[in-house]
């Protein structure tokens, strides 16, 4: 009787039995092991660096859809005006697999409000993030790429900034480490700065705008 009943119990609550999100292994690999790169393909001749990775040894929540959404509204950033995407995506391919994949999303400076200030992003222009997830079978280690830049307005076609790429990547770095909250969650991040994986210069790069080679590394935990 006993046997019957635990097979009820375990058919009508089989969510009992979901394995917990858990830590990956590894902060990241390099795309370039995998045949991937550190630039994305912007769709114009040139890529945009992907200077700022969220290391897949961060609190497993961070790394979900949800989760960067949720971090990036503790930064002072939100999900597009009106949750309505202008312009094509952009690719990656980060070496795990997957070859070249569309972002998952676009994050873009919110202006202290969650809820339209990105509408007022896309008409002065100010900072903004794409992002990609690095969970292919020959590379999961869960991290998340980000090309952060600063843009100008929409009537300057929101073109880059000079030297965009690294303030894009020093703003968005400043506004993380430390701690930060939103919503039920607070957040403890480091940075560490890696070299290597991107080289400087503006080779490669969409409007020929240089960049120093820094890609920092962002490790998020959730306290």
């Amino acid at each position: 009787m006993h046997a019957g009943l635990n097979l009820l119990v375990l058919a009508l609550f089989p969510f009992a039995l979901a394995t917990p999100l858990a830590k990956r292994a590894v902060a990241y690999y390099a795309p370039s092991a995998g045949g991937g790169s550190e630039l994305d393909d912007a769709g114009s001749g040139g890529g945009e660096p992907l200077n700022v990775i969220i290391s897949g040894l961060s609190s497993p929540d961070v790394l979900t859809d949800d989760g960067i959404v949720n971090f990036a509204h503790a930064l002072g950033y939100s999900k597009e005006c009106l949750d309505k995407h202008s312009g094509a995506a952009q690719s990656a391919n980060l070496g795990d697999g997957n070859g070249w994949v569309d972002q998952l999303i676009e994050i873009r400076e919110d202006y202290g409000s969650s809820s339209v200030g990105t509408c007022l992003e896309s008409l002065v222009g100010g900072n903004h993030f794409r992002v990609w997830r690095q969970n292919g079978a020959s590379a999961d280690s869960g991290a998340l790429f980000l090309a952060v830049s600063k843009e100008k307005s929409a009537t300057d076609n929101h073109d880059i900034v000079a030297n965009g790429y690294n303030i894009g990547r020093n703003l968005l770095v400043s506004a993380a480490v430390g701690k930060t909250s939103y919503g039920d969650y607070t957040y403890s991040t480091t940075a560490e700065n890696i070299t290597g994986l991107l080289a400087a210069g503006s080779d490669g790069l969409n409007h020929g705008i240089a960049q120093d080679g820094i890609v920092t590394l962002l490790t998020v935990t959730i306290v």
